[in-house]
């Protein structure tokens, strides 16, 4: 796999998919386990623990700018009841691209995940995820190039 490195002034570059790991919000918040889901999607998890816990999960084709996020389980997330059915999410994910692109569209897997999942939403994104620059560098359609925050 070729890597290519995205040049912003001010701005540290993301080189492989592990510095895409990272705290998003001091101490209790981040994004973990991004994988590449082929022909320019991306997957990773958003982690929250501060005073309740949540999973969640973001789909991202790097090309139109789309994204599918979800969320697997919380608990002490306000009056909600807990829950986790992050393997029933995840399997989801994985019969749908296993399968040919052309049916594994984000509005499919996100109505796949009805009853399933909480906080369904197809968006489209104005910022390049991290996992984009890395694996798809030429195929970012949105607004904003992603770029580490430089180290003080």
């Amino acid at each position: 796999m070729i890597i290519s490195l995205i040049l912003v002034p001010g701005a540290a570059t993301a080189l492989t998919l592990t510095e895409c790991t990272r705290t998003t919000h001091v101490s209790h918040g981040g994004e973990a386990d991004h994988r590449d889901l082929g022909e320019g999607r991306v997957m990773w998890r958003d982690w929250w623990s501060q005073e309740g816990t949540a999973t969640s999960y973001a789909i991202v084709d790097c090309r139109p700018a789309e994204a599918l996020t979800f969320r697997t389980a919380e608990e002490n997330m306000g009056k909600r009841l807990p829950f986790d059915r992050t393997r029933k999410a995840l399997s989801i994910v994985e019969r749908h691209e296993s399968g040919a692109r052309l049916f594994a569209t984000l509005e499919r897997i996100g109505s796949d995940r009805d009853k399933v999942a909480r906080d369904i939403e197809l968006t489209t994104r104005a910022a390049e995820p991290c996992a984009c620059a890395v694996l798809y560098p030429d195929a970012w359609a949105g607004e904003a190039r992603f770029a580490l925050p430089a180290e003080d």
